[in-house]
């Protein structure tokens, strides 16, 4: 296990001396749920952190102008070109005259752009496949990468490995930096398997029959973690931890046969590794999102008071179960994704936004977000172009799939509805 991107027993060093003071930091995707909670930790610590950019989509711009306000930032970017008017006069009425307002990027490559400024970690905290672009350039400038962002590895995890230097990316998913730092108890050498945990989301125990029945609204209201609607309905089909465990592999260099997923509906224990010695070392939490990302901010050290540990004084039982793979086929469906490797781990997460979306309208059932997935993916076959990938490829790769996902989905809703009639 040679080839990890995310090496506990190394720390990466940018080519320049870390200046006295605060550490600069980028924020992508500041107004989303990573993003404000990054802010938080900021904020809360002054002495530790500066935060000289921020980038978000574009949707929620007095909150951007906000934030760049409170922290001063020196740019801040969106992807939609059409709210920078709105953006300018909203940052207007928050500064002062004369005071100097932030360089203002803006379009699809506007947050590539601040992730290769001048920085020493570079916090990635975009949705989706669109952040790949960004964790190219932040690792191709020599930027620590904090990563929240999943899909940019899962999509472009070649391209990534070959221009990321061993211990440059700090994973910020919970699952990934509790097996970021339990990896540190030992040898690579000594590692047997690597045991990513899984609230089991909201229908855990339901059979795939109960499953069928399952709406949009009952799908959305996970037991634990407060998340956007991809990542929700990702979470109750349990797509979400089979695109874990494609990064996980794709980060510790650890074989699919030896990366188990196990239920865990506290959220507590965040991931396992066992050793070659029978021992397991667990990193343990309450399921707040604000310690894995201090410690991605703040790697090698760790930040006092980012989160409220575990109250031992009171009473508490921590469950775990074995994985329910009839019902949810999607873990075994990631693995074998990522074991074809090339594009058809592009094609399996772009089809399942676009599953995703036809659910929450009402024109997929809930155990046919999968099912297309898997058909999808079925007739992408077998890619041929897995070590030479770029990322024309994966862009390519992702339109078709969408495209016939979207058909798919369509015909599928066309059948129920003829059905009921």
């Amino acid at each position: 296990m040679t080839d990890s991107l995310a090496h506990p027993h190394l720390r990466y060093e940018p080519a320049a001396t870390e200046p006295a003071g605060p550490r600069d930091i980028v924020i992508l995707g500041s107004t989303g749920s990573i993003g404000t909670q990054a802010i938080d930790i900021v904020l809360r610590n002054p002495g530790r952190f500066r935060v000289t950019a921020l980038s978000a989509a574009g949707g929620r711009v007095d909150l951007l102008a906000d934030q760049a306000h409170q922290l001063r930032v020196a740019a801040v970017a969106v992807a939609r070109e059409d709210v920078v008017p709105a953006l300018r006069e909203a940052l207007a009425a928050r500064y002062g005259a004369g005071e100097p307002l932030p360089e203002i990027l803006a379009g699809p490559d506007a947050a590539t752009d601040l992730a290769a400024s001048p920085c020493h970690t570079v916090l990635n905290g975009i949705t989706g496949s669109i952040g790949l672009a960004p964790t190219l350039a932040a690792l191709k400038a020599g930027r620590v990468l904090a990563l929240a962002n999943k899909e940019s590895l899962i999509v472009g995890g070649p391209l990534v490995k070959a221009v990321a230097e061993p211990g440059q990316i700090v994973p910020v998913d919970s699952e990934h930096s509790a097996l970021f730092q339990a990896l540190a108890g030992g040898e690579r050498s000594e590692v047997r398997k690597l045991v990513v945990t899984a609230s089991g989301g909201p229908f855990r125990g339901r059979t795939q029959r109960e499953l069928a029945e399952v709406t949009p609204a009952q799908a959305l209201a996970h037991p634990t973690w407060s998340m956007g609607p991809v990542v929700t309905i990702n979470s109750a089909t349990l797509v979400n931890k089979g695109l874990e465990v494609i990064e996980a592999h794709l980060l510790f260099d650890v074989p699919f046969d030896r990366i188990e997923v196990v239920v865990h509906p506290q959220s507590y224990i965040h991931s396992m590794v066992e050793f070659t010695d029978g021992s397991t070392l667990a990193q343990a939490s309450p399921p707040d999102m604000r310690m894995p990302i201090a410690l991605g901010l703040g790697w090698p050290e760790r930040v006092p008071d980012a989160a409220p540990g575990v109250d031992w004084t009171k009473a508490q039982t921590w469950e775990f179960f074995p994985l329910d793979t009839r019902a949810f086929p999607s873990v075994a469906l990631a693995c074998h994704v990522g074991d074809l490797g090339g594009t058809a781990p592009a094609v399996f997460n772009a089809a399942n936004e676009e599953c995703v979306d036809a659910f929450l309208a009402g024109g997929l059932p809930f155990t046919g977000i999968v099912d297309t997935v898997a058909e999808v993916v079925a007739e992408h076959g077998v890619p041929a172009n897995g070590t030479s990938l770029t990322v024309a490829d994966v862009l390519q790769a992702e339109t078709w799939a969408r495209a016939r996902a979207r058909e798919l989905a369509a015909r599928a809703a066309r059948t129920s509805s003829e059905a009921r009639v």
